[in-house]
């Protein structure tokens, strides 16, 4: 998925100044299915990553692969947000589990939810993981098991010590080259494995991918990200015009669905029944050729006109 190593290695510099600075600051963290100080987290390295090196957060998330995976399963507008997970030689496996959504509620928040509605909510999301280092099978990539998904009840069920122990004797697990990527429906059955090596510390850049219609899990402002970017983003533009990595960009840091709104401030001006999102206002400034000062002038006049 990206077969520049050099970026992902620039990339892997910037992540570990983050967690320094935040390990000096806070401590080490957990995550929701693994212990505390296991491993290091990065809670929304997609904004923490702009704001440490806009530079290589540009080329990164101009990957056009992004889009175009995400929207095969979630269709146009969806919204990008990452958390780096890095499992050192000796880290526990997480338990088995589905994402998020109903994968992060309890089980007692969990069955309050028709099952329609469990069953529909894995299709507001899809779950990825970008390879930062090479991960054989015995630092633990990724556990899954085939066809779970399809398991109306597993939201439920993944809770239960049967089903925990039949998933750890019928997973699969592939490795994987720096530089892969790995996507999955977020109702598949799935764990991090142990890191039984000596040396591979395990490093993923976890993708969470949300519809339009789904809220995703972590908060993205979009205006410090345009701010540090938009000098750079430009300068892309005029050498490649509105080329598949500039669209991609510009989807990943801004919002591509405009509600919701206020439809008294902010009418449709087209024949459509949608005013323009955040998406549409910063590909008409890149054509448009505006400064910076000028996109987040208009940026902050949207969200001011999209208020109750």
């Amino acid at each position: 998925m990206y077969t520049d190593i050099c970026l992902i290695d620039k990339v892997n510099d910037v992540y570990s100044s983050i967690i320094k600075q935040e390990e000096q600051k806070l401590g080490k963290k957990g995550d929701h299915f693994a212990t505390s100080g296991s491993n290091s987290r990065i809670w929304n390295s997609f904004s923490k990553h702009c704001l440490a090196d806009p530079s290589t957060f540009l080329e990164y998330y101009s990957n056009p692969w992004l889009p175009l995976i995400s929207s095969a399963w979630l269709g146009p507008h969806h919204r990008l947000t990452a958390q780096v997970n890095i499992v050192r030689p000796g880290g526990a496996a997480q338990i088995s589990h589905r994402d998020y959504h109903i994968g992060f509620q309890s089980a007692d928040s969990c069955e309050k939810f028709p099952r329609a509605l469990q069953i529909a909510s894995q299709f507001l999301t899809l779950q990825g993981a970008v390879a930062h280092s090479n991960m054989p099978l015995e630092s633990g990539p990724t556990r899954l098991l085939p066809f779970s998904q399809k398991f109306e009840e597993g939201y439920m069920a993944y809770r239960l010590k049967e089903f925990q122990d039949y998933f750890l004797e019928n997973y699969v697990s592939v490795p994987l080259e720096k530089g892969d990527g790995l996507f999955f429906n977020p109702a598949l059955f799935h764990a991090a494995g142990c890191n039984t090596s000596t040396n591979v510390q395990r490093s993923a850049n976890l993708l969470q991918i949300s519809s339009a219609f789904g809220k995703p899990m972590e908060a993205i402002d979009s205006l410090p990200l345009v701010e540090r970017t938009w000098g750079a983003l430009v300068a892309r533009f005029k050498k490649e015009d509105m080329s598949e990595e500039v669209k991609a960009f510009v989807n990943n840091i801004a919002e591509g669905y405009p509600f919701p709104t206020n439809l008294d401030r902010r009418v449709p001006e087209t024949a459509g029944m949608a005013p323009d999102s955040e998406q549409d206002l910063l590909k008409r400034g890149l054509r448009e050729g505006w400064d910076k000062d000028r996109v987040l002038t208009e940026l902050k006049q949207l969200r001011d006109d999209s208020k109750a």
